[in-house]
């Protein structure tokens, strides 16, 4: 059985002391590919190094929305370099998160980052890796709403390949209604710890009304461990907890599930085409 976990935070401090053990766990419970998302320039310069020296492991480049005390000109530049690199097969993470940033002038600064950054990934023709979260995690609000109006003025803009594939919707966590719109606007959804919890059962109904060939399977390590390891730091190789409760969900085997979700994920990432 083969995996992929299409977004893991491997560059994080709490892998410091274990990080190479942590991939070879990853390795050994089948996965064959691991994407590390930039939050920064920095993170974004840590996740390209850990990329060249681990053959499993691939990087986006970016700056999330909750990290952007930085994002300048140049800062920009230095990540608009590090996405030439050949292992670098996304722009990401990047989004829009009202739960942390309260400020209207800090949530326009927000959708001008975003918009830039699509721009970039455009112009180097590239997918996205796109966080969002609404205030007091509420399933729809302000944020959805303005996401998706910033991800379909890029969409219509797009043409060949990218308008095919233009990216995931990471760590997904809103309505039914807008998972359909993430997915006329031909975005993957992102599955995570989450769905496997006790009270998620809306969650499930959701996942149950999506189409396989649209889902990819993301720990977001160290962060959202699945049951039964949800005291535990999350780590790649719990991605097959959350394989296991895809496949009880669509009624199918988790081998049927780790085949279908690794093969969306070379779709979308082209892993060094």
């Amino acid at each position: 059985m083969q995996l992929t976990d299409t977004h893991c935070h491997l560059d994080y401090h709490k892998f410091d002391s274990d990080r190479a053990e942590v991939i070879q766990r990853a390795i050994d419970a089948g996965l064959i590919r691991m994407l590390v998302p930039g939050l920064h320039h920095r993170s974004s310069r840590d996740a390209v190094q850990l990329a060249e020296s681990n053959s499993s492991v691939y990087a986006a480049v970016g700056f999330h929305p909750t990290d952007l005390e930085e994002f300048s000109e140049e800062s920009f530049q230095q990540v608009k370099e590090l996405a030439k690199h050949p292992k670098v097969v996304a722009i990401g993470e990047i989004g829009i998160d009202y739960y942390w940033v309260k400020e209207n002038d800090k949530r326009a600064f927000q959708r001008d980052a975003l918009k830039q950054q699509l721009q970039f990934a455009k112009d180097i023709n590239k997918p996205v890796i796109i966080h969002m979260r609404e205030e007091n995690d509420a399933w729809f609000g302000e944020a959805s709403q303005d996401l998706l109006k910033i991800l379909e003025e890029w969409q219509n803009s797009l043409k060949g390949s990218l308008a095919e594939k233009p990216g995931v919707l990471h760590s997904f966590n809103g309505t039914l209604e807008t998972a359909q719109k993430g997915l006329a606007l031909n975005f993957y959804i992102g599955v995570t710890g989450p769905v496997t919890y006790k009270n998620a059962e809306k969650k499930r109904e959701i996942i149950q009304q999506l189409p396989l060939e649209k889902l990819l399977i993301e720990t977001d390590s160290p962060f959202l461990s699945p049951k039964p390891v949800r005291e535990k730091r999350n780590e790649p190789s719990y991605i097959l907890h959350i394989a296991d409760k895809i496949a009880e969900i669509h009624s199918k085997s988790p081998a049927e599930i780790a085949a279908i979700t690794t093969a969306n994920a070379a779709r979308l990432f082209a892993w060094g085409d």
